[in-house]
């Protein structure tokens, strides 16, 4: 059983006992009886407070001079008009020790410790009932009836706990008339409320104003506060106050924390917000009655049911969800309760928590029904290519091995690979692959933005799989929240329809440039509730101080969506890593969910081009004697450069990068790849001289020149661009290496393809994604598709082959072929079979089996709140 004050009492000690009665550590209790900001304290806390970690070594300053001064700046008033204390409520409790008074009038209900400081001086209370009909209006007629004999007039503005706001000008006016009594107006929730003049500029000399900065600046660790009191009192209550009250870096904190106005004014807006909606949600039910609140806090009455608050209280606590039972309040009964307003998820946990008790009594329907809110995991990265794409494909093969319906999901993708989808949408390659590790088709709601890059400063904004036009860096940040709340839709629908979301970042969460529009990170999480893990890849170096300084560079709000740490890519003895870990977990206060190690052969395709460019992936040593050599030219806007990722499987090939003419050498085969921006590319091959190898090579009866969608563009006369998609509408010189020319339009083709390779006979299959028409004369279709469409041409002799098809190498036979005539011009015997299969589920499998050994997958289902 419960003890009778646990449920009707916020403090600390409280807290821990309940989440120890519920089964739960604290932090895993959502905690509705403490009216803190939902926001967490100001960013600027803990810059401050790690600037001036060294004044610990110091007493602080007795007198509080920095910090009452401030408070004296902000509300234009005498310094020594202010008191500063360890929390409101130690001066609350000092004032009635001073005054001299013998009784106190205190409306009801109101603050516990309104009675509690004047009992603890001996004063006798009269309690002055208020109307709950009137929700608990302070009825100043009443108040003023019993101040016959001078008293000490305690009320809350607002009322806590009914949120209510008193008449400032009938305050004002009793407080005039009776000059002798001495009124303590508590404002410590008055900073939550729009617009809101704090009576601290009033001249009246019987008025003392509270302030609380625990509540609205969510510090109560610190332990904050401060009065205003004529100047005669204010000297009473600081002497009277103990000695070094107020510790230095709560006084430091005070200062920061009043200086952020961007906090305050975003903290009014978005609790009003989270108010309305948490009201609108409690209203649903005929059996309660919730009381209008100016606060960051409502008062609920149960009417007609069959329980009461406590029990009501005692069934969510086994929820994990704590609420303050008002019944030791004077005025009220066990019908009463408090909420605080949180978060936006949390209190959508609540309403559905509450739901489930009274869903009997339920009177209308929600006017727009919430969203099935569905667990998500996030992996968000400390950079680039620290293996988000990798470890999200292998959660969600690992949530499909475990019986889990389950789909990806990445807001906004900056890729150059892509993968077009059945019903002709475009995608990043990365979510084509993680919705293959879910076994489900890819679907453009899986990757609802996708940038291709067509310049340093430009990309192509590709929305729903459709292409939306081009952009600079300015036009793309006015486009976002439009593109955002098409990626938060994308979410939902996508969501609705599976158990589980494993959702991927975009480079990382810390880029201070790029938070304040954020669609890819930390937004993405807040909208999907998910459980953040912040991957770092140790073979780089760093991944430590990467660790610890990505979160000191988060916001505390989005610090709180962070459950861990994942460590990728390591080489060594992971008991190497036990002291590092151990650093990490003091300083961030999270632990290190697993270390995975370095996975040679992935046998997956990467997404970022930072393994092609570095050469980890494609520039190995030869594998003998017997084998041919391709050379792979780099080009600067290089896009879809996986298609080659299944020539790595042949064990007889060596793929090798090529960026300069002199490194072209004397290969078997050049493949130019695709391009995002073909006349740009053309032109760097000219400039490069690399053109002119190529060209060179092609005369040589023993080299094969493959060009692939934007490298079979180039591979023809010219290439023009009369609306501009690409460059600044011109007519670009390609490599004549075939009779072609190319037209971008503006339509984008995007499409799956089946088709047929005409000299060997064999069944290809792929897609189409360029903006390119071709057409050529005196040359006969090299690959058609099964719609008879050419979308391939080549020479007679074989030597020259340009197409438009992405996976071209990905069927076995066709690519054993193409290998063996290598072979064969090389003076090599045919291998004349299939060598090796290109299937990534095997690869898919093998890299969630090592995955799960190396991460505690348990405790990440617990933080997502899988069984």
């Amino acid at each position: 059983m419960l003890k009778p004050d646990t449920l009707t009492s916020g403090h600390g000690g409280c807290v821990r006992e309940l989440a120890a009665q519920a089964g739960c550590a604290v932090d895993e209790l959502l905690d509705f009886s403490a009216n803190i900001n939902p926001l967490g304290p100001p960013d600027c806390l803990r810059r401050v407070i790690a600037s001036n970690i060294g004044l610990l070594v110091h007493y602080p300053d007795p007198e509080c001079l920095a910090f009452r001064e401030a408070i004296g700046s902000l509300h234009s008033i005498p310094v020594e008009r202010v008191i500063a204390g360890n929390g409101s409520t130690e001066i609350l409790h000092v004032i009635p020790r001073v005054l001299g008074l013998a009784r106190a009038v205190i409306p009801q209900p109101g603050y516990i410790d309104y009675s509690a400081a004047a009992v603890k001086v001996g004063l006798s209370i009269e309690h002055v009932i208020l109307d709950a009909d009137s929700g608990f209006s302070v009825d100043w007629q009443r108040v003023e009836d019993r101040l016959h004999d001078d008293a000490l007039v305690l009320v809350g503005q607002p009322g806590n706990p009914s949120g209510v706001m008193l008449d400032h000008d009938e305050l004002l006016a009793v407080a005039d008339r009776h000059p002798f009594s001495l009124f303590i107006v508590d404002e410590a929730f008055a900073d939550f409320i729009e617009g809101y003049r704090s009576l601290a500029c009033a001249v009246l000399p019987n008025i003392i104003i509270l302030r609380s900065m625990t509540k609205f600046y969510a510090i109560p660790g610190l332990r904050l506060g401060y009065a205003v009191a004529p100047e005669h009192i204010a000297r009473l209550v600081r002497d009277a106050m103990p000695p070094w009250s107020v510790g230095a870096l709560a006084q430091s904190a005070g200062i920061a924390a009043l200086g952020d106005s961007d906090y305050g004014n975003m903290t009014r807006v978005e609790v009003a917000n989270y108010k309305e909606s948490l009201q609108r949600g409690l209203e649903q039910f005929d059996c309660l009655h919730v009381f209008p609140s100016a606060a960051n806090y409502l008062l609920v009455r149960i009417d007609g049911a069959a329980f009461n608050a406590p029990e009501l209280a005692r069934n969510l606590l086994k929820r994990r969800i704590a609420i303050r039972v008002c019944d030791n309040y004077v005025g009220l009964d066990r019908r009463y309760f408090r909420i605080a307003v949180r978060t936006p998820h949390e209190n959508e946990r609540f309403l559905d928590s509450i739901s489930h008790e009274l869903g009997s009594h339920r009177s209308r329907p929600i006017l727009k029904p919430a969203r099935r809110r569905v667990p998500a995991v996030m992996f968000q990265g400390t950079s680039s290519n620290a293996g988000k794409s990798v470890l999200t494909a292998a959660f969600c093969r690992i949530l499909l091995q475990d019986g889990y319906r389950v789909a990806p999901f990445k807001s906004q993708n900056m890729s150059l690979n892509s993968q077009v989808t059945r019903d002709g949408g475009e995608i990043g390659r990365a979510q084509a692959v993680q919705a293959h590790a879910c076994r489900l088709d890819p679907d453009v709601r899986m990757n609802p933005i996708l940038l291709k890059p067509s310049s340093d400063t430009g990309s192509q904004v590709i929305v729903l799989g459709k292409p939306v036009g081009t952009m600079d860096v300015d036009e793309y940040i006015r486009y976002k929240p439009r593109a955002f709340e098409t990626a938060k839709q994308a979410y939902d629908s996508l969501a609705s329809e599976v158990d589980v979301v494993v959702v991927e970042g975009a480079g990382s969460p810390a880029e201070v440039n790029l938070r304040r529009h954020d669609i890819a990170n930390m937004a993405v999480a807040d909208h999907a509730n998910a459980t953040v893990l912040i991957v770092g890849d140790i073979d780089r170096g760093g991944v430590f101080a990467s660790f610890v300084g990505t979160m000191e560079l988060l916001s505390e709000r989005e610090r709180r969506m962070v459950g861990g740490f994942v460590i990728n890519r390591f080489r060594g003895k992971k008991d190497l890593l036990d002291d590092a870990i151990g650093y990490v977990q003091i300083h961030t206060g999270l632990p290190t969910l697993g270390v995975v190690p370095y996975i040679h052969d992935l046998g997956i395709p990467e997404e970022d081009s930072v393994g092609f460019r570095d050469g980890s992936r494609y520039d190995r040593h030869p594998p003998g004697n017997d084998h041919v050599e391709i050379a792979v030219i780099d080009l600067p806007h290089i896009s879809n450069f996986t298609d080659l990722d299944p020539l790595l499987l042949e064990p007889d090939v060596r793929l090798r990068i090529v960026r300069t003419s002199g490194d072209i050498g004397s290969p078997d085969a050049v493949i130019i790849p695709g391009s995002k921006n073909v006349p740009h590319d053309l032109r760097y091959l000219h400039e490069s001289g690399l053109a002119r190898s190529i060209v060179d090579l092609a005369t040589m009866k023993s080299v094969m020149i493959i060009g692939i969608c934007g490298g079979f563009q180039m591979l023809g006369d010219d290439l023009g661009d009369p609306h501009g998609i690409e460059s600044d509408h011109g007519v670009y010189k390609g490599l004549s290496l075939m009779p072609l020319n190319t037209v971008l339009e503006k339509e984008k083709t995007l499409t799956l393809v089946r088709a047929r390779h005409m000299a060997s006979g064999l069944a290809l299959k792929g897609y189409e994604i360029h903006h390119g028409r071709t057409t050529g004369s005196g040359l006969s279709p090299a690959i058609v598709r099964d719609d008879g469409v050419p979308i391939g041409y080549g020479t007679d002799d074989g030597r020259i082959l340009g197409t438009y098809l992405h996976g071209l190498f990905d069927g076995d036979a066709f690519r054993r072929w193409f290998v063996d005539r290598l072979r064969i011009r090389r003076g090599l015997a045919p291998v004349g079979a299939v060598v090796r299969t290109y299937d990534i589920e095997p690869a898919l499998d093998r890299l969630a089996d090592i995955v799960r050994s190396n991460i505690d997958v348990r405790r990440i289902y617990r933080g997502m709140g899988l069984p």
